[in-house]
């Protein structure tokens, strides 16, 4: 799968903390893991501010409420899914891992044009993301499994009527049966 990368999105511990599901991480990892035997990149993406956050306008609805509420964004990945060295790492300052970041920069350096996308929120970054990849042309699959939303019918309304239209929807199982 040469020029296939996958970001895994907004993994960060204050994040998976407001979406409860045991099996995540436990997918995210095996998937993280087989990914990296092939291997493929493995780009981290997190969302962060400066101290202070002025990147976020007052207009802002989306960020004002998140910093306020869990009192500003840590940049940990979750040590369940833990970067390896080699692992790129990406800061983006909005909901898409385009927006504000370097994604775009690192992925044409290292000829990615497939993105596998997993992370949280399905409604957020994932949904986000996918849709500026599409514009950029980039080839997208999403893990199914390893995204996760906390409204159910918004994630499966997602996954089996809105991604379809721009990207491959599978599950992690069967994306790592692909790479062996």
């Amino acid at each position: 799968m040469t020029g296939t990368a996958l970001l895994v999105m907004d993994v960060q511990e204050t994040i998976v903390a407001r979406y409860p599901d045991p099996g995540l991480l436990k997918r995210l990892s095996a998937t993280i893991g087989a990914a990296r035997g092939a291997g493929l990149p493995i780009i981290y993406v997190t969302i962060g501010f400066r101290p202070g956050a002025p990147e976020i306008s007052s207009r802002n609805k989306v960020f004002k409420q998140v910093t306020i509420r869990m009192g500003g964004l840590a940049n940990e990945i979750h040590p369940d899914v833990a970067p390896e060295p080699g692992d790129i790492l990406v800061t983006k300052r909005r909901v898409s891992a385009f927006a504000g970041s370097d994604l775009e920069m690192v992925l044409r350096a290292q000829g990615i044009e497939h993105l596998v996308l997993t992370g949280i929120a399905t409604s957020g970054v994932v949904l986000s993301t996918l849709r500026q990849a599409a514009d950029l042309d980039y080839e997208i699959t999403v893990l199914a499994d390893c995204c996760l939303d906390n409204d159910p019918e918004v994630h499966r309304v997602l996954l089996e009527k809105v991604f379809p239209r721009q990207a491959t929807v599978t599950t992690s199982e069967l994306f790592l049966e692909g790479l062996g």
